[in-house]
């Protein structure tokens, strides 16, 4: 994996997306209750806090959690809520060491069908179905891993020409459409909210 991505709108971490398997999954996880960019600029943050180029899960799981809790902690934080979201990046990379022997990439190496990675994503601890979709359709979409059916396992999200999420940002342009999309989904759901619908 070594792609150029455009996730954080910051060169340096947004080369460490593209190169790595797990910094992708963390800024992934990162991405909620916070804007994108702060969400993807996270993984970079953390490696540069370990003083390291890049993340290993086997050391981030055997990290002391409340030393990594304060690791994310620190001005300026990773997170809005840095302590729940370091415990939930431990959990993520516990989970990929027990069952992937510390390999994020290997969630979706050879991987035939896209139902069948949706299913692996959506076991990913912090992985609810549209955070699964999403990154499914970013795989699909900018890194190459295109499974038969991914654009199907991925929903909405895989479609082509869209602007629905992190899937579809290419640079800043296409960060200002996926954002107004994401402006009129949350609009329209609090105008359904508020008619009772």
């Amino acid at each position: 994996m070594d792609v150029t991505l455009h996730l954080a709108q910051d060169p340096e971490a947004d080369a460490l997306l593209g190169r790595s398997p797990l910094a992708a999954l963390v800024g992934m996880l990162l991405d909620q209750q916070v804007p994108m960019e702060w969400a993807f600029k996270g993984p970079a943050t953390i490696a540069q806090r370990l003083g390291t180029d890049d993340l290993d899960a086997h050391e981030i799981a055997a990290h002391e959690p409340e030393a990594f809790a304060a690791l994310l902690s620190e001005k300026p934080a990773v997170h809005r809520y840095p302590g729940s979201m370091a415990k939930r990046i431990q959990q993520l990379c516990q989970y990929l060491v027990e069952h992937y022997d510390g390999d994020a990439e290997a969630v979706w190496k050879d991987v035939a069908t896209g139902k069948a990675l949706l299913k692996r994503l959506a076991e990913l601890p912090g992985f609810g179905k549209q955070k699964a979709q999403i990154f499914l359709a970013l795989l699909g979409k900018q890194l190459g891993v295109r499974p038969t059916g991914w654009r199907e396992a991925a929903g909405s999200y895989g479609e082509p020409d869209s602007f629905r999420s992190v899937a579809d940002i290419t640079g800043p342009e296409s960060l200002v459409k996926v954002r107004a999309h994401k402006q009129e989904m949350k609009a329209a759901a609090k105008a359904a909210k508020a008619s009772g619908a």
